[in-house]
């Protein structure tokens, strides 16, 4: 193989392998190293155990010191979505029940593969490069349900390739920034509701036809951090990561003529303010602590373009999603006891809250909640520069209502309940040189 074919072989199999259900709130994945899966990623920006720590703040790679550090490593997340009809009606006056099944479980595993390396170039200086996944979503459901003219299939996968450098200032403050290449890459299936003159009493019906959209694009963002050495025991980071403001291009396609086209959609990735801080009481405990805030108001709606027929009978407009977001907080705690030399074990709690408004903005495509987090993991050295990591979470969601009217879109009222679940597992090894 090519050095250059190997080169981009890299972040597609990671790609390939970034989709699946966000564990932490909307379709945001917090989840951009295992190590810190044990402590529910309490301390993210400012727990600089291994080289992933540059995605949650750059700074803290002067923690590191000079030589080689790596880290690579992966979470499985395993959700659960599981619906109940409580009387979803079609477009037709709100008065006809829509025919169909419940969906199944429209969750499935997801695998979000992540890779760091950071070098100290000095004693001051430090530069890095991660690759990862800061987003995905994948529901999907069976294509005789109930929802199927609002959704059947959305699966968004990202690749965020982030270099960044940190300098230390002095022994208090050290300084860092990154700049993420990313791709999006997005498919939506749902089915067709077609108009038919043979049956006047009852014009709209769901159709046998589906309409597939598959679109992508790369963009640029950044992040800045720092980091606060108050004492040998006591660190508080801060960072920030940009927006990425993505134009997703490709094709609507369908068996239904008049849907087939170009396609495109405007979308903003939102941003995200981490304040961390790591605080050792003894020789064996140490106390973690985060909070931040994800500015999911960037997407009130998602408005698919298109120079298809049934699109230019719109004014061009395809599908609309009416996500109507809402910024969320996320707040954690953790803890690490050292049993000794080679053996560490991890816990964390978190709460995380949803950017999902209410009811009647939940969608098919994302029933997502407010979640709590429960975590627990184990860190073992099996030599002085070397670790590796596990940790498993469960996440507690309580039950979401959807009361989601697109009756205006000739797609129905979604009307019911979603048991939602999830656990990820995640395993990293790091080794520096």
């Amino acid at each position: 193989m090519k050095r250059g074919t190997a080169l981009r072989a890299i972040p597609a199999a990671i790609l390939a392998l970034s989709s699946g259900y966000a564990g932490a709130s909307g379709f945001q994945l917090l989840e951009q190293n295992a190590s810190g899966l044990g402590n529910a990623y309490a301390g993210s920006a400012a727990n600089a155990e291994n080289a992933s720590v540059q995605f949650y703040n750059p700074a803290a790679m002067s923690a590191l010191g000079q030589g080689t550090s790596v880290s690579v490593g992966f979470n499985a997340i395993t959700p659960g979505y599981k619906f109940s009809n409580e009387g979803s009606t079609t477009s037709v006056g709100a008065t006809r029940p829509t025919p169909g099944s419940n969906g199944g479980d429209a969750g499935s595993t997801g695998w979000v593969p992540n890779a760091y390396m950071a070098y100290g170039v000095t004693k001051d200086i430090s530069v890095g490069l991660g690759l990862g996944a800061p987003f995905g979503l994948k529901s999907e459901y069976s294509p005789d349900w109930v929802g199927s003219a609002q959704s059947i299939k959305f699966d968004v996968k990202t690749i965020n390739i982030n270099p960044s450098i940190s300098w230390k200032v002095n022994e208090l403050i050290s300084l860092g920034a990154g700049v993420s290449y990313q791709k999006l890459d997005v498919e939506y299936v749902r089915r067709v509701v077609a108009q038919s003159p043979l049956v006047p009493a009852n014009p709209l019906y769901p159709s046998n036809q589906f309409v597939t959209l598959k679109a992508d694009d790369w963009a640029w963002g950044w992040n800045v951090g720092a980091l606060f050495t108050l004492s040998p025991s006591t660190k508080v980071g801060v960072s920030y990561r940009s927006q990425v403001k993505h134009e997703v291009e490709g094709n609507l396609s369908s068996g239904y003529g008049p849907a087939n086209g170009n396609a495109k959609v405007s979308v903003t990735l939102p941003d995200t303010f981490i304040v961390s801080v790591t605080q050792a009481l003894s020789d064996r405990w140490e106390m973690l602590g985060d909070i931040s805030l994800t500015r999911w108001s960037t997407i009130k709606k998602l408005d698919v373009m298109s120079n298809s027929l049934a699109a230019q009978a719109n004014g061009g407009v395809a599908q609309v999603l009416h996500t109507e977001f809402q910024d969320a907080w996320r707040v954690a705690l953790g803890a690490n006891y050292k049993v000794n030399d080679a053996w560490k074990l991890k816990f964390g709690i978190a709460y995380d809250q949803t950017p999902v408004k209410n009811a009647t903005t939940r969608l098919a495509s994302l029933p997502d909640n407010d979640r709590t987090w429960f975590s627990i993991g184990a860190q073992w050295k099996p030599a002085k520069d070397q670790a590796v990591d596990v940790g498993f979470a469960y996440l507690l969601v309580p039950d979401a209502k959807i009361n989601s009217n697109q009756s205006a879109d000739n797609q129905g009222t979604l009307t019911g309940t979603y048991k939602d679940s999830a656990y990820i597992f995640g395993a990293q090894y790091s080794i520096k040189f």
